[in-house]
């Protein structure tokens, strides 16, 4: 647990964390890679793809880069520290791509930041980033897949996804590109907020529905847990990553 003071009325803000990564029933390797920096305020998931031998290097140079980071001064250095350690994990990953004669090596990443009261989500992929608020779930971030555009297209139903063939398929990601394509969004923390940043291991098996319930009334370790050992036993097809972060703010 760490508390952080805020720049607006003077209420401290603390957050309680947590974070566990499991390679799933099928996969040899995990290529999930995961990084919690509360005293920075960043919380992130990058979920490799390349293949056993290029998946775990691309998901582990965004979180190599991420370590380098300090303590930010604000809000937006804090999102130009991520925006930079970004841009150079993606140049790094393109380079691995070109010793590998051009293969296709990316990671998806879904990344919770924060500095006082305010707090960002920026992600690339179809890792993800929920919100839980008095109760309700949302999901703050929006999948970058062939499935994901054509459901905003309204030419699939969504009653029509769970069956789509592709609906795996990324349409971005980290290191594909020479050019980084960030999503952003923005709000402020409120008491009680519960964020769950997780790779697609999880949504495979774990329904939104369902999601908040899970973790209701639990401590991140415990809910962390909770959400892994769900996915297991439901056959965890794939690496699964879960960082659950608790809020909690009161007056000095």
């Amino acid at each position: 647990m760490s508390e952080a003071l805020s720049t607006d009325g003077g209420q401290r803000i603390r957050f309680e964390s947590w974070a566990l990564s499991d390679r799933g029933r099928r996969r040899e390797l995990n290529e999930d890679r995961f990084f919690v920096d509360v005293e920075i305020g960043v919380w992130a998931v990058a979920d490799g793809m390349g293949g056993h031998d290029a998946g775990d290097l691309a998901s582990g140079a965004i979180v190599d880069h991420f370590r380098s980071m300090s303590p930010p001064a604000s809000a937006p250095e804090l999102r130009a520290l991520i925006e930079d350690r970004v841009a150079r994990a993606n140049a790094d990953i393109q380079a691995i791509s070109r010793a590998k004669g051009g293969a296709t090596v990316g990671s998806t990443l879904a990344a919770l930041i924060t500095f006082g009261r305010q707090y960002a989500c920026l992600w690339a992929g179809d890792s993800r980033v929920y919100l839980i608020r008095g109760g309700l779930l949302s999901q703050v971030s929006k999948d970058h897949t062939e499935l994901q555009d054509l459901l905003d297209r309204g030419l699939i139903r969504p009653e029509e996804a769970a069956a789509y063939p592709r609906k795996n398929v990324i349409t971005n990601a980290i290191g594909v590109a020479e050019e980084v394509m960030l999503d952003l969004v923005q709000g402020s923390v409120e008491s009680g907020d519960i964020f769950i940043v997780c790779s697609d291991g999880l949504t495979a098996h774990v329904e939104d529905a369902e999601m908040a319930g899970l973790v209701a009334g639990l401590a991140p370790k415990t809910a962390c847990e909770e959400l892994i050992r769900i996915t297991l036993e439901r056959g965890a097809v794939d690496n699964v990553t879960v960082i659950v972060v608790e809020c909690r703010t009161d007056a000095q």
